[in-house]
């Protein structure tokens, strides 16, 4: 499984155009990430960090002590629902559903249940750009949508060298880019959120190497940056690290 990853992050760099820069991730601090999280999204609010997990029976929202991994609290989400992505939004946490098609609300503080929201088509990965929410359904398409209501409000056709790029996984907004996991890769796509296009690509293949074992299901998946302290942070499904990273050019 290692070398499919590096095969497929290696045939989506060969798409890049030489102006379009690679950066990989040095590691400058690990710390203990639940091994049995399968990470679906991952973010901080007000310093904390919190996230979000996967699999039918087992899909919970939590909020995370970053220094030693312990689950501070967390809510269950539905057992027949399969949990995806996750973002603050004002007081609440909104969180998806895979194939339900619905978006859960929570109060941030207490992680008690707030109500939900129906939405067409999978949810995948979840961010906000402080005025609209973006949703990867794992298409090469995100969607823009009304905080309040859902609704959609416009749609990103994401390229890479003028080729749609899909799988888009897990999202994060940092410092203006939409920056998404691509799902089975090692990569991370910076994304401009006006024209779609790649901007940029971050490599993790070396933290995947040393973290998916035997499960070709422990892929790279989980963004978060803490824009106070310009922290950038990188976890996967089922790892038992989650690593602070700074990019430094391939």
């Amino acid at each position: 499984m290692t070398i499919l990853l590096a095969l497929f992050a290696a045939a989506a760099l060969q798409q890049t155009p030489a102006a379009v820069p690679v950066q990989v991730a040095e590691v400058t601090a690990s710390f203990p990430h639940d091994p049995q999280a399968f990470t679906q999204g991952l973010f901080f609010a007000d310093g904390q960090l919190y996230e979000s997990t996967g699999v039918a029976g087992r899909s919970t929202l939590r909020k995370v002590r970053l220094t030693d991994g312990k689950v501070l609290q967390s809510a269950s989400i539905p057992p027949d629902q399969f949990g995806e992505g996750s973002t603050a939004w004002g007081n609440e946490i909104i969180s998806l559903t895979w194939q339900h098609g619905i978006a859960h609300r929570w109060d941030r503080a207490t992680l008690r249940h707030k109500g939900s929201v129906r939405y067409s088509g999978e949810g995948w990965g979840l961010t906000g750009n402080g005025r609209s929410l973006i949703l990867s359904d794992g298409t090469s398409t995100l969607r823009v949508l009304d905080p309040a209501t859902f609704k959609e409000q416009r749609r990103i056709a994401v390229t890479a060298g003028g080729r749609p790029l899909d799988m888009l996984n897990e999202l994060e907004w940092v410092s203006g880019e939409i920056w998404a996991n691509i799902w089975k890769t090692g990569l991370i796509a910076r994304i401009d959120p006006a024209s779609g296009a790649v901007k940029g690509w971050i490599d993790l293949t070396a933290l995947a190497r040393l973290n998916i074992g035997r499960d070709p299901e422990a892929v790279p998946n989980g963004i978060a940056y803490e824009p106070r302290s310009k922290r950038l942070f990188v976890t996967g499904k089922l790892w038992s690290k989650l690593y602070e990273i700074k990019l430094v050019p391939l």
